[in-house]
C-alpha cells in the first residue's frame, strides 16, 4: 500500500537557542520557546508544534535542541518519541543541526519534503501560513529549490535581515539575487521603496536530498563529518556518534553556510502577521494594552499616572506603578529587572554582567 502525499512532509522545528533578549524571563536554564511569553496559555513551542501538526503528521516532526532541554520538551509535547528529538552536545549554529535533521529524515524517507522553522515566532494567520508552506513543498516536489518564505515588510525594520528577489519574476516563487544583514535605516528605507524586498523569517523548505547535496557542494567539511554517522542515524548508537564528533563540524548559520551560496535560492513572499518576538517592544505589538498603552503579562496592573510600560511577572502577581512611564519591568523568581524601554538593547549585556556578579545560573 502506497503512502499519502503527507507521510513525506517533514518539519524540524530549531529549538536550542537561549533568548538572551528576554532576560530575566528568558534564561539558558528556561529559554524563550518554553515560555508562556505572550500569557495565551501556552508556550511559543507549543504553538509552533501544533501549528505545523495541522499539515504535518506528528510523528514527522523533528525538534533540534540543546541537550538541557530535552525533559522540557517531552514534557511540553507529551506524545512525542524520543527519537524525534535530536540533541546538541554544544551549540553550533543553524547548519550542522539543519544537516543532522536531514540525514535522520532522509535515512527514514528518501522521498522527504521538509520543512525547517524556529520554534518561537508568532504567526497570527496559521491557515495564510499553511497555504504558503504548502505551495513550496509542491514546487520543492517538482524541482530542486531550496524555498524561504520572506514576509512582506510593513516598515523599515533594521533589526530583521533583508532577501532581494527579482522584480521581473511574476510568477509567486521568485529567484532570491542576494540576502542582506540587518541594515542601518537609510538602507532600510530604500529596500521598502524598491519594493522588491522581504524579511528574512529563517523558515525554509526544500526536499531534504537536496540540502544535503547543498551540503555536499557548499560545506563539504561538515558533510563529510555526519555523513560518517549514516549507519547510526534512528538506532542507539546515533547519540554517542553525535557527542563524539559533532564538535568538528562548522559552526556557522544555514544562510551563510548554503543560502548565500546556492544559485538555486527561491522565495515566497507572504504577508500574515509575523514576528520573530525578538524584543519586549515587539512582544508588546502583539499584545492589548490599556488606555495609558500599558501592557500586562502573566500579572495584574494597577498603574495611576504610567503609561507606555511592559510589565511581565510570575504567578500572577499584583504590580502597581505609580508616576512611572516607557519602563520594561519583567520579574523572574530570583530576578527583577527595571529598565527604560530607550535601553532594551542593553539587556543582553546587563545579563551577562549578573552573570558574572552573582552567579551564571542567573543567565
Amino acid at each position: 500500500m502506497t503512502g499519502t502525499k503527507k507521510d513525506n512532509y517533514y518539519a524540524i522545528l530549531m529549538a536550542g537557542g537561549v533568548g538572551s533578549r528576554f532576560w530575566p524571563a528568558s534564561k539558558a536554564s528556561n529559554p524563550k520557546q518554553f515560555l508562556d511569553i505572550l500569557g495565551v496559555g501556552e508556550t511559543l513551542f507549543q504553538t509552533t508544534f501544533k501549528r505545523l501538526s495541522k499539515l504535518i503528521p506528528v510523528e514527522n516532526i523533528y525538534v533540534l535542541t540543546n541537550a538541557k532541554y530535552v525533559d522540557m520538551i517531552k514534557d511540553q509535547v507529551s506524545h512525542i518519541k524520543e527519537e524525534q528529538i535530536v540533541a546538541e552536545p554544544e551549540m553550533r549554529n543553524t547548519a550542522p543541526s539543519i544537516l543532522l535533521g536531514a540525514l535522520k529524515i532522509y535515512k527514514k524517507n528518501p522521498k522527504a519534503l521538509t520543512v525547517v522553522a524556529p520554534s518561537d515566532h508568532w504567526i497570527k494567520d496559521e491557515d495564510k501560513f499553511l497555504d504558503s508552506i504548502q505551495e513550496a513543498f509542491d514546487n520543492v516536489e517538482l524541482e530542486d529549490k531550496l524555498v524561504t518564505l520572506g514576509i512582506e515588510p510593513t516598515y523599515p525594520n533594521t533589526g530583521y535581515g533583508y532577501i532581494k528577489y527579482d522584480k521581473e519574476d511574476k510568477e509567486n516563487l521568485k529567484k532570491v539575487d542576494a540576502f542582506t544583514e540587518k541594515p542601518n535605516e537609510k538602507k532600510a528605507k530604500a529596500f521598502i521603496e524598491a519594493e522588491n524586498y522581504v524579511w528574512n523569517a529563517g523558515i525554509f523548505i526544500w526536499s531534504a536530498k537536496f540540502i544535503i547535496e547543498s551540503f555536499k557542494k557548499y560545506l563539504p567539511d561538515t558533510f563529510s563529518v555526519l555523513d560518517n554517522g549514516k549507519e547510526k542515524w534512528n538506532t542507539p548508537e546515533e547519540e554517542k556518534f553525535i557527542e563524539e564528533n559533532y564538535s568538528r563540524t562548522s559552526n556557522i548559520s544555514i544562510d551563510y553556510g548554503i543560502m548565500e551560496k546556492s544559485d538555486s535560492v527561491y522565495v515566497i513572499p507572504v504577508s500574515f502577521d509575523w514576528s520573530d518576538l525578538g524584543t519586549w517592544s515587539s512582544v508588546k505589538k502583539e499584545l492589548p494594552s490599556d488606555e495609558d498603552e500599558n501592557t500586562a503579562i502573566n500579572c495584574r496592573l494597577l498603574s495611576e499616572d504610567s503609561e507606555n510600560n511592559i510589565v511581565s511577572t510570575v504567578d500572577k502577581k499584583i504590580v502597581v506603578l505609580k508616576g512611572l512611564s516607557d519602563y520594561i519591568v519583567v520579574e523572574d523568581k530570583e530576578v527583577l529587572m527595571i529598565i527604560p524601554k530607550s535601553e532594551e538593547q542593553e539587556i543582553k549585556q546587563l545579563r551577562e554582567k549578573v552573570m558574572k556578579d552573582f552567579g551564571e545560573d542567573l543567565g
